[in-house]
């Protein structure tokens, strides 16, 4: 299922690696993971597509956990993904010793701030850095040209994080989930007002220009108006943070992403003509309005939002395209309500968007529906092209469905 939805939703939009975590050892214990005939499956499924797997084993790891831990690399090393992404020294070692065939790639949360740390993780054997999101794109540069033996990966597009490089405590002190071991709970997201020591039981908000409450609440990072400044700066791999985000989500920033690193190249004119499809692309789905974070310099108050820990969003994720059945109809997973009459959007990953009339819906068992009211029912879908030309452009297997947006 989570091929279905995740990978080949990257995939198809033209991802040229995935990462992923397993049920242990990466930093997003709450999201429903690979289990490790899963991870094998995943490997599979992208090498034999010509895409890269890079796994997650990026904790910080306590005395008990190394024990399990050992067992787990033996069973990567089996599986061989393209590369791990560590933080921990410890585990770093323990990977370098147990899978001296696998890439070893450094974790954000290790903190990777300048020349002289990149040089030492290079001299120890890894192959890439992930840069910490505190890093301007003139670090960067200086970086690339001080160690231009390992390779660069940056974050380009995503939630941010309150705590420097993600290392953070908020959690372990007010509900005891370590974030360090995965279990984060986003409290940098939560209400805060504060209490006077002399008098308890009152609570006074946390205002700032009356605009709410929210002290830590970053807005996402965005760079898609800026992928010549990423290129010039030397960095190899572009990174999107799309864990715990849907397939819609997964599928359609990262399609626009890869236009827009492909006309960059290419032609760097017809990059500049498309951003505006650019920014209404990554606009449509979650997000907390977008910033470009520390790359052009400190963030400032303008970076935060105060008022709301909400989501903006002006598309809903209807499904993805799991099969097509013996009468030509499209098999989802339902995730939003809909209604046979509706107009929904393909994400291609050519960048075409072709809409679709819904003529029909029925349920496994072949009985029709007017309306698809129940979240995860797997659906039948009887899809119409709202343009006859648009009938070479029928939804494949991997594709992601959306409700289409106003004309």
């Amino acid at each position: 299922d989570k091929l279905g939805l995740g990978t080949k939703g990257r995939l198809n939009a033209g991802a040229d690696a995935v990462y992923l975590g397993g049920r242990s050892f990466g930093l997003r214990a709450k999201a429903d993971n690979f289990s490790d005939s899963e991870i094998e499956e995943a490997i599979r499924f992208c090498h034999a597509r010509g895409v890269r797997v890079y796994v997650t084993v990026n904790i910080f790891a306590h005395q008990r956990d190394l024990e399990g831990l050992r067992g787990y690399l033996q069973q990567l090393r089996e599986w061989r993904p393209d590369g791990l992404i560590i933080a921990d020294p410890g585990v770093f070692l323990m990977a370098k010793e147990l899978c001296p065939q696998i890439p070893l790639h450094i974790s954000t949360q290790a903190n990777n701030t300048n020349s002289e740390t990149c040089r030492f993780w290079a001299g120890q054997g890894a192959r890439r850095i992930v840069t910490a999101r505190e890093l301007s794109l003139e670090e960067i540069r200086a970086i690339r040209s001080s160690v231009p033996e390992i390779e660069i990966e940056s974050f380009v597009h995503g939630a941010m994080c309150i705590s420097y490089s993600g290392r953070c405590l908020l959690s372990n002190v007010l509900n005891g989930r370590d974030a360090n071991q995965g279990s984060c709970t986003h409290p940098c997201r939560w209400k805060y007002a504060l209490a006077e020591e002399s008098r308890p039981g009152e609570y006074f908000p946390v205002d700032e220009d009356e605009r709410g409450t929210y002290i830590f609440n970053s807005k996402d990072l965005c760079m898609i108006e800026h992928i010549p400044d990423l290129i010039a700066a030397g960095i190899d791999s572009f990174k999107i943070e799309g864990r715990m985000k849907t397939a819609l989500y997964v599928a359609t920033v990262t399609r626009a992403y890869r236009m827009a690193i492909d006309w960059a190249l290419a032609d760097p004119e017809t990059y500049l003509s498309r951003l505006d499809w650019l920014r209404k692309e990554v606009g449509s789905n979650t997000n907390r309005q977008f910033t470009t974070g520390f790359y052009y310099g400190r963030p400032t108050a303008e970076d935060q939002i105060y008022g709301t820990s909400t989501y903006v969003t002006d598309r809903v994720y209807i499904g993805t395209v799991e099969s097509i059945d013996d009468r030509g109809r499209i098999v989802i997973g339902q995730k939003n309500k809909f209604a046979v009459g509706d107009i929904l959007e393909l994400v291609k990953p050519d960048g075409n968007t072709p809409r679709f009339l819904v003529r029909g819906i029925s349920n496994a068992e072949g009985q029709e529906m007017p309306d698809a009211p129940h979240a995860k029912e797997e659906l039948h879908l009887d899809l119409v092209p709202e343009d006859s030309k648009e009938e070479c452009n029928m939804p494949q297997e991997g594709d992601v469905l959306r409700a289409a947006s106003s004309r």
